[in-house]
């Protein structure tokens, strides 16, 4: 009778647990450095609804295959691969439900290679009391065989002005979504660096910083690596000064901005300039150009703007071919914002803005995305799929960024939680008004 009980027990206890596993997600890791399968390489399966709650795990076999059995539950899932340290996903982002397969592409990791900067774009405005600029680092990773570039202290190393403070800062891969990063001071003065892996393509950095401003300064960019071009985008009310006349040439805009554009930058090249005056960039789609106040006093920046500039970058007329694309700087972060600021507050607890001069402390603080971001679009009924499309593709770069901080100790365990929470519910009010819109 006892033997009895415990069968019927544990038959129950099947019963019970086995529609919990009813799925199965099979897949193939390619390597593109080798052009071939990727074996033994760690693969997780992620649930969405669970705040990237690791829900299954396995390796890839000889041929780089996987199979993995997750809860089917009609909820999303995100396949996450790692190779050399790096992590890895499939190009369409999680797999939503009714999807059981993918194929994940993954390169093997050096430190260091040839990458080339095709331009770096600096974008000032400043008051009577302060300068503000946001830049642009676009930079090709062109290896052959390709192979991501990633050192978990530098991977792109730049540099700032004495006196600058860091107000935010975002990566974005060739096919993915701008994310939040943060830049490491080094041990060289004024010198960063983003840990972030340069996968094959191309990978944009933008960061926005400010500093102190009494009507004219002088700024001497400091390129660490070969520049295909360096551009200069200032309000006219300002003047701009090169210490090489020769250095930089004008650049045409509609929209009624300053643009000085130095070409074929070489490492170290003397790129000084000064200053003076004050004034804003039109915020995009004005039309305008902002100048000084009546009276001759400096003008203000617009209400909510202090220390992250705005404006817009229009069509270069008799530009260089390769500035024509790189207009994302200008219009700002914009997918990143639909995860909520409470994403982005929830990812480190607030500390002081980094300095340019403090440079033997970690960095802790939150980069702030600027306050001029455009808010993403209302769901219409005609946008709704491409919306949640985009949103996906944010959260499976933000996850990527959350586990390399956790990696490299940038964030702490609680942190980790927290930030994996309000993932959590911003899925979940996602996922519910596609179900109303839907309906």
């Amino acid at each position: 009778m006892r033997l009895k009980n415990f069968l019927t027990a544990a038959l129950a206890c099947v019963t019970f647990v086995a529609p919990a596993f009813a799925g199965t997600v099979t897949g193939q890791v390619l390597n593109g450095t080798t052009s071939k399968p990727a074996a033994g390489d760690e693969v997780a399966i992620l649930s969405l609804m669970q705040g990237m709650q690791e829900i299954g795990h396995t390796k890839t076999d000889a041929s780089g295959n996987f199979k993995i059995d997750v809860p089917d539950d009609g909820t999303p899932h995100m396949v996450r691969v790692e190779h050399q340290g790096v992590s890895y996903f499939p190009k369409g982002g999680p797999l939503m439900p009714g999807a059981t397969s993918a194929t994940v592409q993954v390169y093997d990791v050096v430190k260091k290679a040839d990458v080339g900067t095709t331009v770096n774009v600096m974008r000032v405005q400043a008051d009577n009391n302060t300068l503000q600029a946001t830049e642009l680092y676009a930079v090709q990773n062109s290896t052959t065989p390709p192979k991501t570039v990633f050192d978990d202290t530098k991977t792109y190393e730049f540099t700032l002005p004495e006196g600058a403070v860091v107000d935010s800062a975002a990566a974005r891969t060739q096919d993915g979504q701008p994310v939040n990063t943060n830049p490491t001071p080094l041990k060289e003065k004024n010198h960063f660096a983003f840990s972030f892996p340069l996968r094959p393509g191309e990978t944009q950095f933008q960061l926005s910083w400010h500093m102190p401003y009494k009507g004219e300064i002088s700024l001497a960019p400091k390129p660490v690596t070969a520049m295909q071009h360096f551009v200069v985008m200032f309000p006219k009310t300002m003047k701009f000064e090169a210490k090489s006349a020769s250095a930089y040439a004008p650049m045409n805009d509609d929209t009624g901005a300053g643009i000085q554009v130095a070409s074929d930058v070489k490492p170290g090249a003397d790129l000084s300039f000064k200053m003076s005056g004050t004034g804003a960039i039109a915020e995009a789609g004005t039309g305008g150009q902002g100048g000084p106040a009546e009276g001759g006093g400096g003008q203000q920046m617009p209400s909510g703007q202090v220390g992250r500039p705005g404006g817009g970058l229009g069509p270069p007329i008799e530009a260089p071919d390769p500035l024509e694309k790189y207009r994302w700087v200008i219009l700002g972060v914009i997918v990143v914002a639909m995860l909520g600021a409470a994403l982005i507050v929830s990812r480190r607890n607030p500390a002081q803005p980094v300095r340019a001069e403090e440079v033997d402390e970690d960095v802790t603080a939150a980069p702030r995305i600027p306050a001029n971001i455009p808010a993403a679009p209302r769901a219409t009924a005609s946008n709704n799929g491409d919306r949640s499309s985009l949103l996906m593709e944010a959260m499976k770069e933000e996850l990527f960024q959350l586990e390399i901080d956790r990696q490299q100790g940038k964030v702490t365990e609680a942190e980790y939680q927290k930030a994996k929470a309000a993932l959590d519910e911003t899925i979940k009010r996602a996922l519910a008004r596609k179900s109303q819109t839907s309906a």
